[in-house]
């Protein structure tokens, strides 16, 4: 007896046929998943860009007005070169005033101690 060869059988070729249309659309979907995150990232990336460029313009619409301010105002612009940079006309008369002491907190006026004489043993020196 001969054996022939029979081609496969229909069933066979069908569900071979369907695990491979069912393994596509679970790539498929994990694919479209994976693009729907990365959407939703990108805007919400997108908001947070867009928040930032209207603060930055808000600043910048800010230090214009000041910058316009400095320049019609010479009266602000002499105090803040006084205030922040210290500046002071010619003929100005400084005053330089220590920081206020606290309530019970007192200024000492005795004069510094000398540094103390390092001692032959190894001790720390005593607090006064």
């Amino acid at each position: 007896m001969t054996r022939t060869t029979q081609p496969p059988s229909r069933g066979r070729f069908r569900a071979i046929l369907g695990y491979a249309s069912l393994a596509l659309v679970v790539l498929l979907a994990l694919a479209g998943f994976r693009g729907f995150r990365d959407l939703t990232l990108a805007k919400a990336r997108e908001a947070r860009l867009q928040a930032e460029i209207e603060r930055s313009e808000e600043e910048i619409t800010r230090l214009e007005h000041k910058v316009e301010r400095l320049r019609d105002d010479p009266v602000l612009l002499e105090r803040l070169a006084r205030e922040e940079l210290g500046m002071v006309k010619p003929g100005d008369v400084v005053v330089v005033v220590e920081a206020e002491t606290g309530p019970g907190k007192s200024v000492s006026t005795a004069p510094a101690r000398p540094p103390a004489e390092p001692s032959s043993d190894r001790r720390a020196p005593a607090l006064p």
